[in-house]
């Protein structure tokens, strides 16, 4: 999973308000739940000494989300009165949280991209006779996304109507243009929904290498929803799954381990890598509890187990902050991926691991 969507987080230091809470829409007077529920968390972060400025910056944005229905959550990030970033949750978070802290808590939201995995998905709409009939018209919406935070920001959409005498022809243009759409989202999946002989008469006429990539799907087929297109039936095919890039590079991690390759194993050498940048992926079976921490100075790379180690390397003043806040500053500020594996797939030593992009006479072993 790539996190270039957090680098607005780290341009510019701390201390940052955190908030993640629920904005849901499909209840009764959803604006009255919303303002309850954000009453409480402003005193939250009035009590850990946010100041008013910081906190109208976030009471300005806070359920202004109004556009996007059914059940989701909202992210938002501030700090020296300024919004620094607002990002749609696709599901509501466990319990609604307010932090004001150095570092900004990130991993929530980081989680809920999670499995992160391209798709295309695609609904056909016939309702005549299962013929290429002389009249009637056959309807195709494409959508591609990454699941599952498409849900609440779906991407473009594409339209078309063609007569049903037509449609076998049609197909084979359709074909290539949504082959297209789906190489330049480098989709794992296709799902196709819809008309039963319609959506044969498309899946026969794709590209071979589109038409591996096919999932039909049965159900329900709306397309005005305003969520992702297919929404229940992306969650059910993707459930438990892991983006194909993740399971790559869990697979270069278990090839690299039993040769002694380029890899970290353990908090502690994981952690030296990322002093160094040499992280390429930070393989994790569980985000960090908030009880794990990390000393920390006012740099990506500068974090450590103790204090003294920090303090070693010529750091002033460090501070002791929550290892899942200063994993994820290390991992933006260095460019690298972040990868949660569960460990029925692969269990690391004290949970933790590293693809390295090098190796040298200092790298930790």
């Amino acid at each position: 999973m790539r996190l270039s969507f957090l680098e607005p987080l780290y341009t510019e230091p701390g201390p940052f308000a955190s908030v993640y809470l629920d904005t849901s829409r499909n209840v009764e007077h959803p604006e009255r739940a919303i303002a309850l529920r954000w009453r409480r968390l402003r005193e939250s972060l009035s009590r850990q000494g946010s100041e008013r400025a910081l906190l109208n910056v976030l009471e300005e944005v806070v359920g202004a989300d109004t556009e996007v229905p059914g059940v989701h959550g909202q992210a938002i990030f501030a700090a020296h009165g300024t919004l620094v970033l607002d990002w749609e949750l696709p599901r509501p978070p466990e319990h609604d949280s307010a932090r004001y802290s150095t570092l900004p808590d990130a991993m929530p939201l980081v989680t809920q991209h999670l499995p992160e995995i391209p798709y295309m998905a695609v609904v056909v709409h016939y309702g005549g006779l299962p013929t290429a009939e002389t009249h009637g018209w056959v309807t195709l919406e494409a959508e591609t996304g990454t699941w599952p935070a498409s849900t609440v920001t779906p991407g473009e959409r594409l339209h078309r109507r063609v007569a049903v005498a037509t449609w076998h022809r049609a197909c084979l243009r359709l074909g290539h243009r949504l082959d297209e759409r789906a190489r330049r989202a480098h989709a794992d999946a296709v799902l196709v929904g819809g008309d039963e002989w319609a959506c044969n008469v498309l899946i026969r006429r794709l590209p071979h290498t589109l038409r591996d990539k096919v999932v039909r799907v049965g159900g329900r087929t709306p397309t005005d929803t305003r969520r992702a297109l297919l929404e229940p039936q992306l969650d059910a095919v993707f459930r438990g799954r892991m983006a194909a890039h993740d399971r790559e590079l869990v697979d270069i991690f278990i090839g690299r381990r039993a040769l002694d390759g380029r890899m970290t194993d353990g908090l502690a050498a994981t952690v030296a890598a990322l002093q160094r940048g040499q992280v390429a992926a930070l393989l994790l079976n569980r985000p960090p509890g908030s009880s794990l921490r990390l000393w920390a100075g006012s740099q990506p790379t500068q974090l450590a187990l103790t204090e003294a180690e920090l303090m070693s390397f010529g750091v002033r003043a460090p501070r002791e902050e929550r290892a899942d806040e200063a994993l994820v500053r290390a991992l933006v500020g260095t460019g690298a991926e972040l990868v949660v594996v569960p460990e029925s797939e692969l269990r690391l030593y004290e949970g933790v691991g590293a693809l390295l992009r090098y190796t040298d006479p200092g790298t930790p072993s």
